[in-house]
């Protein structure tokens, strides 16, 4: 199943309200009762189909490629189905919420940004930020990785920010190029290293990062 169908599910789950169930199509088909949706939480989550894949590291090290939302910790879960929702309703205002819901925001660039929203519309296409929460979306589409340990420990989309780019498997490297803008992917194959948009969640939920 959809993974992406999986964290709406998961995100109604977790607000009590009703999940929505998109066609095959991706257009939305219908809701879930709230019924429903809570007989889903008993043990029977959907999920993808077993996948299994590694990614090597600049240093040599092998981590594991995750897709599979639904063994993520409940706050990873609850912080994805925030971002995902909110995301996909466009609305910047929306968004602030979610980036404040902790003592310190998430980190959008390398210096410090007190104000995330008033920074991703500076920096859009448009003026909008709609093109950095749609980067956002299409971030999370694809396989993460567990780094560090402990205190530590992120949950990194996409996974191959965490890879020697130069040692992608050719299935890696299609999901590669879909992720990252051609003449972006072609300069990060010669070095070696990923600089596009990454995410980082803790294992308690924090969203730390998103940045490029």
């Amino acid at each position: 199943m959809n993974r992406w169908k999986y964290v709406v599910i998961i995100a109604a789950l977790v607000a009590g309200t009703a999940a929505l169930v998109y066609a095959k199509d991706g257009e939305k088909a219908a809701q879930v009762p709230k019924e429903a949706a809570g007989a889903q939480a008993d043990g029977d989550l959907p999920s993808e189909p077993a996948r299994t894949s590694e990614v090597i590291q600049s240093d040599g090290q092998k981590l594991k490629v995750l897709y599979d939302f639904k063994p993520l910790p409940e706050p990873v879960q609850r912080t994805l189905a925030d971002i995902i929702f909110t995301a996909e309703t466009g609305s910047m205002q929306a968004m602030r919420p979610v980036l404040e819901s902790r003592e310190f925001k998430p980190m959008v660039a390398a210096e410090f940004v007190s104000d995330p929203v008033a920074y991703w519309k500076e920096h859009s296409i448009d003026g909008t930020g709609r093109d950095v929460l749609a980067a956002m979306l299409n971030m999370l589409a694809f396989g993460f990785v567990l780094t560090g340990e402990g205190s530590d420990a992120m949950y990194v989309w996409p996974y191959f920010a965490e890879a020697d780019i130069t040692k992608l498997t050719p299935a890696q490297q299609v999901e590669f190029y879909r992720a990252v803008p051609p003449e972006r992917a072609a300069a990060m194959k010669k070095s070696g290293k990923y600089d596009y948009y990454r995410l980082g969640i803790s294992p308690n939920g924090v969203w730390h990062y998103f940045i490029q």
